[in-house]
C-alpha cells in the first residue's frame, strides 16, 4: 500500500484537542503495520509551536493555512485538497470535532475518496486497513474496507487511549508546505460561543457522578451533587436530564454529548440507552444504580445495585465522608 499515514492536528487558539493525541496514537500504529510514515499535518498561523509535541509522528507537515484561525469547512477542504491529491497519503485520520467533521467528508466526497466517520479503531489486515465504526447513534457496529487509495477516517474522541500519541518533543522531521489557496466560501464563522464560565470538562473527571431519569425532579440533582463533591468529582448527566434543562448541556454525557474514560463512573437512575452508553462504556470502572434489574446499564457495569438511586445517593454521600474522615484521623 502506497503512501503515509497522516493525522489532521486540530486545535483551537493554538492548544492541540486531546483528541488529536488519540488520532496520532492510532496512526502510529497503522503506520508501523504498514512500515510508512506517520505524518502530522498541522495548518495554522501557530503552527511552530504546536510541532514542538508531536514527537509521536515521523514528520510533521507545517504550513501557514488560511488566514483565520477557525476557517469554514468549505475553505478548510479546499487547502487541504491540493497536497491530498499530490501525496496520496494510505490513511488520513480526523479527531472529530465540530470543525473537522464536516472537513474531512467534504474533503473525501470533493477528491472521490471512501469516507468513514464516527470510527472507533483501525487495523491492518492481510495489507489493507479496516476501520472499526458506528453506525445509527452506536446502535450497530461496521467493519469498513475503504476501496479509494487514501481513506478519509473520522475518529470519533474518547474511543481509545492517546498515550501512544503524547510525546513532548517535535518529530524527527518538519517540512514546510507552500500554502495552497482554496476558493471562496459563501459559508463564514462568525464566532465561536465560549463554554459558561466555571464549566468543568467531563473529559478530564477521575470521577463522575451521573443522573438519569431516576433522579425525577431537579432538587434531587443535590444529592448527586453533594456525593460529586464529597469524592471530588463532578455530576453529568444522559440526554433526558439535560432535555429538561436540570443540568447545563456541557454535563451530558453520550452521542451528542461527551465521551469519558472517567476512573469511576456512577451511573444513578440511567437505563443504559446506546447512545448514553457510546459515552460512557470505556469508564475504567462503572457502578450502575437502578431499580429496573434488566436496565441495559446493568451490561456494561462493572457492579450493580437494584435499587432507588434517591436512596442510595445519601447512603453513599454519608459512607463517603466517614471514611476521608477515618482516612484524615490515620497516623
Amino acid at each position: 500500500m502506497a503512501g503515509n499515514v497522516w493525522v489532521f492536528v486540530d486545535h483551537l487558539k493554538g492548544q492541540i484537542t486531546e483528541a488529536t493525541y488519540e488520532a496520532l496514537a492510532l496512526g502510529r500504529e497503522l503506520a508501523t503495520s504498514l512500515d510508512v510514515k506517520l505524518e502530522a499535518f498541522v495548518a495554522g498561523p501557530q503552527n511552530q509551536a504546536m510541532v514542538q509535541n508531536l514527537g509521536a509522528a515521523d514528520r510533521a507537515l507545517v504550513t501557514a493555512g488560511p488566514d483565520t484561525d477557525l476557517p469554514g469547512i468549505e475553505i478548510m477542504a479546499g487547502f487541504l485538497a491540493p497536497a491530498v491529491k499530490e501525496r496520496a497519503p494510505c490513511a488520513f485520520l480526523f479527531p472529530l470535532s465540530n470543525m473537522t467533521m464536516g472537513v474531512a467528508t467534504l474533503l473525501a466526497a470533493r477528491l472521490d475518496l471512501t469516507a468513514v466517520n464516527f470510527a472507533t479503531g483501525a487495523r491492518v489486515r492481510d495489507g489493507r486497513i479496516e476501520v472499526d465504526c458506528l453506525l445509527y447513534g452506536g446502535k450497530i457496529q461496521a467493519v469498513v474496507s475503504p476501496e479509494s487509495a487514501t481513506a478519509v477516517v473520522g475518529l470519533w474522541p474518547g474511543s481509545r487511549s492517546a498515550e501512544g500519541g503524547h510525546m513532548a518533543k517535535p518529530p524527527a522531521e518538519v517540512e514546510d508546505l507552500l500554502p495552497a489557496a482554496p476558493a471562496p466560501s459563501p459559508v463564514r464563522l462568525l464566532r465561536i460561543i465560549e463554554p459558561v464560565p466555571g464549566g468543568v470538562n467531563l473529559t478530564e473527571q477521575d470521577v463522575l457522578v451521573a443522573v438519569g431519569r431516576g433522579i425525577q425532579n431537579q432538587e434531587n440533582v443535590a444529592l448527586a451533587e453533594e456525593l460529586a463533591q464529597v469524592l471530588g468529582g463532578a455530576v453529568c448527566g444522559s440526554r433526558p436530564v439535560i432535555d429538561q434543562g436540570w443540568l447545563q448541556l456541557s454535563r451530558q454525557v453520550g452521542k451528542s454529548g461527551a465521551t469519558v474514560k472517567s476512573k469511576l463512573y456512577l451511573a444513578a437512575g440511567i437505563s443504559g440507552a446506546p447512545e448514553h452508553l457510546e459515552g460512557m462504556r470505556r469508564c475504567q470502572l462503572i457502578v450502575a444504580v437502578n431499580t429496573d434489574p434488566r436496565a441495559p446499564i446493568f451490561q456494561v457495569a462493572h457492579y450493580g445495585v437494584v435499587a432507588d438511586c434517591l436512596d442510595l445517593l445519601p447512603a453513599l454521600t454519608i459512607a463517603a465522608k466517614a471514611k476521608r474522615e477515618h482516612l484524615c484521623r490515620t497516623p
